[in-house]
C-alpha cells in the first residue's frame, strides 16, 4: 500500500509560503460540493486559490492526496455523543443522523469513500469516540466492532442511495415534487395488475419525497438499534 498523506513525513513550509493546507481544503470542498468530482482538478483550484502550482503541490503534492485530506474534514463534521449525557441508545441515533446528514451534504464522498483507507485524524477519533458509545451498551470487546459496524454500513449505505436518488432527480431537469408524482403515476400504471402494490403506490402517493426518506430512514435506524440491543439483553 501507497504512503498516504497522514502517514508521510512532512517538510517544512518555504519562509514565504502563506497559503495553508486548511485553505485548501476549505476552497476544495465548496468547489465538490457545488460541482462534484468531475469539476475537481488541481488547475482549477489552483486558480481559485490565486496561488501557483508549487505552492499547491507543496501542501497537497497529488489530487488522492486531497480527497484524503477532505474525506478526513468531513469525518470531523460527525456528531458522536457522549454516552454518559446522551445514553448510548440516543448517542447512536444522534450518531446515525448525523453520518447521514454528512453523506448528503457532501454528494460526491459516496464515489471515493470506499475506495481508499480513512485513518486521518478526523477518523481515528470518530472511530474512538463510537467505540465508546457503543461500549456503553455493553457489547463484549469483539461485538462492539461489529455493533458500530452495523450502523455505519447501514447508514452508509441508505444515504448513498440517497445521494443517486438526488442525483437523479438534479439531472431529470425535474422538481422534487415533480419527479415523486411522475414516479408514483409510472409505479400506479405498471403496478395494475398487483394489487399489494398499488395499495403501496397508494400509501406513499402524495408524501413529500424528503420527509419519506427521513422517515424511511429513520424507521431502518430504530429497528437496528432494536436489534444491537436485544443481543446486549441476551
Amino acid at each position: 500500500m501507497k504512503e498516504s498523506i497522514w502517514t508521510r513525513q512532512r517538510a517544512a513550509a518555504p519562509v514565504r509560503e502563506t497559503l495553508s493546507r486548511e485553505q485548501i481544503g476549505r476552497t476544495a470542498m465548496a468547489l465538490l460540493d457545488e460541482e462534484g468530482l468531475a469539476g475537481l482538478s488541481m488547475r482549477k483550484l489552483a486558480a481559485k486559490l490565486d496561488a501557483g502550482a508549487t505552492s499547491l503541490y507543496w501542501h497537497v503534492p497529488t489530487k488522492n492526496d486531497l480527497i484524503d485530506l477532505l474525506i478526513d474534514e468531513i469525518w470531523g463534521e460527525i456528531d458522536v455523543p457522549d454516552p454518559e449525557l446522551a445514553g448510548w441508545r440516543n448517542g447512536a441515533l444522534l450518531f446515525g443522523h448525523s453520518l447521514r446528514a454528512a453523506v448528503v451534504r457532501h454528494a460526491w464522498l459516496p464515489e471515493v469513500m470506499y475506495t481508499r483507507p480513512s485513518v486521518g485524524p478526523n477518523a481515528m477519533d470518530l472511530g474512538s469516540r463510537g467505540l465508546v458509545l457503543f461500549g456503553a451498551a455493553g457489547f463484549s470487546e469483539q461485538d462492539v466492532d461489529l455493533a458500530m459496524s452495523s450502523v455505519m454500513s447501514y447508514v452508509l449505505g441508505t444515504a448513498s442511495s440517497e445521494v443517486a436518488t438526488r442525483d437523479m432527480i438534479k439531472k431529470s431537469g425535474q422538481s422534487v415534487d415533480e419527479w415523486a408524482q411522475d414516479m408514483m403515476h409510472q409505479a400506479e400504471v405498471v403496478a395494475a395488475e398487483h394489487p399489494q402494490m398499488q395499495a403501496s403506490v397508494r400509501r406513499r402517493a402524495g408524501k413529500d419525497l424528503n420527509a419519506a426518506l427521513t422517515e424511511s430512514f429513520a424507521f431502518g435506524l430504530d429497528a437496528l438499534l432494536d436489534g444491537l440491543e436485544l443481543r446486549v439483553k441476551k
